[in-house]
């Protein structure tokens, strides 16, 4: 029963890289291997700011918009790729065409809220994943992501 899962919605314990101001973000992307531009810099500062997130690039341009930084969405979509393959996020897939980007990068898995397009963490200890199959000849299995889709009940 999906009750018996803890869950977290994201507001503590996250990743231990965080961000509070621009000179962070740079220190951080930096140590990831990422030229600290001013649109990393921007956007860093607005998804590293202290809390776990979920965020989509369309989420994130909107809030880009808000905070008065000129971007596009294209350039959004690149910067959380560069970030994800740098190890600064984790990009969760749901409903294949639909992709989340998640600064909590350590081991764990989510529940997907169906009618409100949103995902709060499962801790890692929480599931088990067992019978995994052997990796195929010189590839190693880096992670495993567990998305457990729940709706309100009827």
């Amino acid at each position: 029963m999906a009750t018996d899962l803890p869950a977290r919605d994201g507001a503590t314990g996250g990743d231990a890289r965080r961000a509070n101001d621009t000179s962070d973000v740079a220190r951080m992307l930096k140590r990831a291997g990422l030229r600290p531009t001013r649109q990393r810099l921007s956007l860093g500062s607005l998804l590293f700011d202290g809390r776990d997130r979920h965020v989509t690039a369309e989420m994130l341009h909107e809030q880009a918009i808000r905070a008065q930084v000129p971007v596009s969405l294209a350039t959004i979509y690149n910067t959380l790729h560069q970030f994800t393959r740098a190890g600064l996020l984790r990009e969760v897939a749901v409903d294949g065409a639909k992709s989340y980007f998640d600064t909590n990068t350590r081991d764990h898995h989510h529940f997907y809220v169906e009618d409100q397009s949103r995902l709060i963490d499962i801790e890692g200890a929480s599931i088990a994943v067992t019978g995994l199959p052997e990796a195929p000849q010189g590839m190693e299995i880096t992670h495993i992501d567990v998305v457990v889709r729940v709706r309100p009940r009827r």
